[in-house]
């Protein structure tokens, strides 16, 4: 798993914003503000959904913080689209990292590669600063929901270098 103080790797993936279909590149967010990857293990799953809805339900203070959210699983988008649909919409990315299955939880350490869901993501954030370098890094159990305070914390200590 990639660390504090890497470079986060590049990568492009698709995403919903609101229920509306683009693509995202990292390269394309550098310089433009902080980021939070939120890898998540599988779409409609009860913590999952937790997660996405508390991030929406905290956007305003995540964007005083210059801050995005981009949550990624590797469900497909339409997966992806049917679950925004019934649980959001949501005024962030949701990324879909099903093709090449995994490709951009592999880069950053996290894919499953055995049970209890072999083949999903780990659930685990990043901290990325507007320049690209990671900032904070954490796995958490599949059943656990990350505290967004741990997050904020994380973006105050950015905020003081």
């Amino acid at each position: 798993m990639l660390q504090a103080g890497d470079i986060a790797p590049d990568f492009k993936i698709p995403v919903l914003i609101g229920g509306v279909r683009k693509e995202f590149r990292l390269t394309e967010h550098r310089g433009k503000g902080n980021l939070v990857l939120a890898f998540y293990p599988a779409n409609w799953d009860p913590v999952s959904t937790q997660q996405m809805v508390n991030y929406q339900v905290e956007r305003e203070t995540f964007q005083v913080r210059q801050t995005e959210v981009l949550g990624i699983s590797v469900d497909s988008i339409m997966n992806t689209t049917s679950w925004e649909r019934e649980i959001g919409p949501f005024d962030f990315w949701l990324g879909s990292d099903f093709w090449p299955h995994g490709d951009v939880s592999r880069l950053y350490g996290v894919f499953r590669e055995s049970e209890p869901l072999n083949g999903a993501s780990d659930r685990a954030i990043f901290v990325i600063d507007k320049s690209g370098k990671i900032r904070f890094t954490r796995t958490y159990a599949l059943d656990q929901l990350p505290t967004l305070e741990e997050t904020f914390a994380a973006l105050r200590e950015l905020a003081k270098t």
